[in-house]
């Protein structure tokens, strides 16, 4: 029996990762890297024979901002001038680039807009490639294309062309990319791995796995060297189109081509496994993957370990290498604390889930309301609901505020209970959240409309209703529905006319029909 299709949508996330990383590589490659230490020692000793001592370094204050809003970065900056500090361009690209490496792509964009605008520094070709990336994460795809068409002539390279097209597969837009592939092409500007990976990347995100197999064969014409994001996403194709044993014979290929393959292929691979139900040779890859992971892989390839191993239900295994994070790094961070609750989630072992979650709770440098939400996941996972209340509770006394997820989870778990008055508590909180996060679907609306009407509950269709219009989706079928539970109630509600007009509603047939059963005679 052939084994269960398998979904590519997690693996995608890894693969944008790495694409997004491979990215930074290729456009940054010109950046200075920070300073030897030799170079750190003869500046030490120079502050010691009476130069100017440096103020505190300017990256910390720049992580210090977290999730500070636009402004927030040059007022760093113009501060940390004003205290002696010297801005020089290879320092402050490296900052961004760092900020970036961390998906701080609002504070990396206004560094270097500050470096243009407020100190008058010149973009190098290379800076150009990382500033039209993040103009694309902070602006659109709009204001990225308008800033590439600016750039002078020169600067229009294989870089800056590399980084348009990583936008376009980015956004999927399918035309763009391939149109902007073939310029590249009539320019002479050299098939290179970069682009035919992020194409690649772009037709597994479409489905097209036609199309991945038609680049993978272009690659192999140019003679193109594949890389390790190369194999990972043609495993994502292969398993998506459940070919398992395409995917062993490419990690043959690859061997072959001397293709030097990293933790994250072993990752993928063990995922694609998983899914297959093959849980051996999952548990195989993932040793594979541990072998090969070095210190500048940082923390993520362990994260991913006890995810995986909380997925073939391998407690023993998501404990060790949690051992092992802590034994290995001096500080264990939010997200890694995040990945061991989410592990354990998975492996339904809410005692387990406790105690890290106050492990953290007494060490955490910055308050993170994911892990928060985690554990009321968990809670709510078995109806523990007074549980999960409680912890919310006592979050919100340390100062925590929830955010569109925290409402999402409690309005989910109480509509699941019948308990829409409850849920309704938890739709008047997502209306407090910022207009963009606040969210509720149809299916959801629908449900509210018909409860209240069933129970003839006409000042809990009247508190939905002003939820609806807080969150800018109110609309002739509400009032419809508001109507029919007053009706229901044996209500009159002699301002709703003028609601309506007030909510720029049409007063429609079905609408002006409701409105005279409730012996409103109009104006």
């Amino acid at each position: 029996m052939a084994p269960p299709a398998y979904s590519a949508g997690p693996r995608l996330l890894l693969l944008l990762r790495l694409l997004s990383t491979s990215t930074e590589a290729a456009v940054a490659a010109a950046v200075p890297t920070a300073p030897t230490p030799a170079a750190a020692a003869a500046a030490a000793a120079a502050a010691k024979a009476g130069k100017k001592k440096d103020p505190w370094p300017l990256y910390p204050r720049l992580s210090a901002l977290g999730r500070v809003g636009e402004g927030s970065v040059s007022r760093v900056l113009n501060k940390w001038v004003r205290e002696g500090g010297t801005p020089r361009s290879d320092d402050l690209v490296k900052h961004a680039r760092k900020l970036r490496k961390y998906k701080r792509h609002a504070h990396a964009l206004e560094l270097m807009d500050w470096m243009v605008n407020a100190r008058g520094m010149n973009m190098s070709h290379t800076n150009h490639a990382i500033r039209l990336d993040l103009i694309y994460k902070v602006r659109g795809l709009g204001a990225a294309e308008n800033y590439f068409a600016g750039l002078p002539d020169p600067a229009k390279n294989h870089r800056t062309y590399g980084a348009l097209l990583s936008c376009y597969c980015s956004a999927k837009m399918e035309e763009k990319a391939t149109d902007l592939y073939h310029k590249m092409e009539e320019l002479g500007i050299p098939s290179c791995k970069l682009a035919i990976n992020n194409l690649m990347s772009l037709y597994v995100k479409l489905g097209r796995h036609g199309k991945v197999d038609g680049l993978f064969e272009e690659m192999k014409m140019k003679n193109v060297q594949p890389d390790n994001l190369t194999c990972c996403i043609l495993m994502t194709s292969y398993a998506a189109s459940n070919k398992i044993d395409a995917i062993e014979e490419l990690l043959k290929e690859m061997v072959e081509k001397d293709v030097a393959l990293e933790w994250s292929a072993y990752s993928t691979l063990a995922s694609i496994y998983v899914n297959a139900g093959l849980v051996e040779k999952a548990e195989s890859a993932l040793k594979k993957l541990e072998g090969l992971v070095v210190a500048d892989d940082g923390r993520q390839p362990f994260d991913f370990l006890m995810s995986i191993y909380a997925s073939v239900g391998s407690l023993s295994e998501v404990n060790r290498v949690w051992g092992v994070i802590k034994a290995k790094f001096s500080k264990v961070t939010n997200t890694s604390y995040l990945g061991m609750l989410q592990a354990l989630y998975k492996l339904n072992d809410i005692d387990r889930m406790k105690q890290i979650y106050m492990e953290w709770e007494s060490n955490y440098e910055s308050y993170d309301v994911r892990l928060t939400n985690m554990m009321i996941s968990g809670h709510l996972k078995i109806d523990m609901t007074e549980e999960a209340e409680s912890l919310w509770e006592k979050a919100k006394e340390k100062g925590a505020e929830f955010d569109s997820k925290t409402c999402d989870l409690f309005l989910h778990h109480y509509m699941g209970k019948g308990d829409m008055n409850l849920a309704l508590n938890w739709v008047e909180n997502t209306t407090k959240l910022p207009k963009k996060a606040g969210r509720l679907d149809q299916d959801k609306i629908h449900k509210f409309q018909k409860y209240f009407e069933e129970h003839k509950d006409a000042d809990g269709a009247e508190r939905f209703c002003n939820c609806l219009r807080m969150l800018g989706c109110i609309d002739g079928k509400a009032y419809e529905s508001l109507l029919r539970t007053y009706l229901a109630a044996g209500k009159k509600n002699s301002s709703l006319r003028q609601q309506i007009k007030d909510d720029k509603i049409e007063i429609c047939y079905d609408i002006g029909k409701l409105l005279k059963r409730m012996g409103d005679k109009g104006r």
